[in-house]
């Protein structure tokens, strides 16, 4: 078919590295395929193999959110403080819960608030550090994506209204319901064995001045000049994306079994898929109603059209997802988030479709990268044949 033929072509052919994709459509999983390796070893992909997923994380971190502000425990124009009452520190009293979502809160620094690397493991550091933060900009006056500190945000957010650590929530509240069996933030002793890992550069990050690939001064000069000539600072660009002031190690066991909510889920792309399924229609899955129609409806509601303070993109930020990028064919309707090392998942709730890719290797871009605009273009075409 077109996504296996897909998938095939993002599998690297001569060096280790994996892939999984899966595909729902009208609430029944249509694609399921994996392939390459887990790990530099060479150890196979398998069905239940969890990866690192990024950035795909605030997706369904944003999707928890959605469940509790469902169940009537909270409302979208609520004051972020009325729930977490620290949070209200340094003028940040009238935040609120929609304008978190839409990435309008200024709160995108995450720069000031790392003293060292290993302080990402320290969830509960992060989110004192993130409450006592001062905005960089007026709240709800511009918009810039929340690269890392989007977790502690939204993820203490989650905690205060659902009044339970991260980790249960997500489990009892959208993986157990759904019967997702790899939907992870903060991988669990049990789990370890399944992961894959990190390829590309052993899973380090390292400060911007200390990379070792070749020509990396050259383009940091590039970039740099690129960014003043469309009005951002370099170091405004690095303060939110690239904070690292040492090398982070994304494959230590101790950093997976973190719970850093904007960047380190472990996800199969089947649960992804699967839990965007449910969205896509209209809230049920199986004999499972989550939400109501009417609530991925609002969801889904584009809430600036303007371009990022951060990403220069125009992204069309919904409550807590992203437009859909794709080579071919318009997805006006469509939502959900990608990640660096080019992870992504997403629905279409006008075509009943769900999309997820998982991977291991790679780069990309802080939303994805062009492996799944190509995915996406592929499973389109595939539709439209059936239809």
């Amino acid at each position: 078919s077109d996504v296996a033929l897909a998938l095939q072509q993002q599998l690297p052919r001569e060096a280790p590295g994996g892939a999984a994709v899966c595909v729902y459509h009208r609430g029944r999983p249509v694609v399921d395929l994996w392939g390459g390796t887990r790990d530099g070893d060479g150890s196979p992909w398998r069905a239940d193999t969890t990866a690192p997923s990024f950035s795909t994380t605030k997706g369904v971190l944003s999707t928890l959110v959605h469940l509790l502000v469902h169940q009537g425990r909270a409302r979208y124009d609520d004051p972020v403080a009325s729930h977490w009452p620290e949070f209200a520190a340094a003028g940040k009293d009238r935040i609120t819960i929609r304008q978190a979502l839409c990435h309008e809160a200024g709160l995108y620094r995450a720069t000031p608030l790392l003293e060292h690397a290993e302080d990402l493991r320290d969830y509960a550091l992060m989110k004192d550090r993130l409450a006592a933060a001062t905005p960089v900009h007026v709240p709800g006056a511009a918009h810039g994506y929340h690269a890392l500190t989007y977790g502690w945000l939204v993820g203490g957010l989650a905690e205060a209204i659902g009044g339970r650590p991260l980790a249960q929530l997500l489990a009892e509240e959208l993986a157990e319901p759904l019967a997702l069996d790899g939907l992870y933030i903060g991988l669990p002793d049990h789990a370890l064995d399944r992961r894959a890992w990190l390829i590309h550069d052993d899973g380090v990050s390292r400060p911007p001045q200390e990379s070792p690939a070749p020509g990396a001064a050259r383009r940091r000069r590039w970039r740099d000049g690129a960014l003043r000539a469309i009005g951002m600072h370099p170091d405004e660009f690095r303060a939110a994306l690239m904070p690292f002031r040492e090398p982070f190690d994304w494959n230590a066991r101790e950093t997976v079994q973190a719970v850093i909510p904007a960047a380190n889920g472990q996800f199969t792309a089947c649960s992804l898929a699967r839990m965007y399924a449910m969205i896509a229609e209209g809230g049920r899955l199986d004999d499972v109603r989550l939400l109501s129609a009417d609530r991925v409806r609002r969801m889904g509601e584009v809430q600036n059209r303007t371009r990022d303070r951060v990403l220069f993109l125009r992204m069309h930020w919904r409550l807590g997802y992203h437009r859909v990028f794709s080579f071919g064919g318009r997805l006006p309707e469509a939502f959900g988030h990608f990640g660096y090392g080019g992870s992504g998942a997403w629905c279409d709730p006008s075509r009943r479709l769900a999309v997820a890719l998982t991977l291991n290797s790679g780069v990309g871009t802080p939303v994805g990268d062009l492996r799944i605009a190509r995915l996406n273009r592929r499973v389109l075409q595939a539709l439209e044949r059936l239809r």
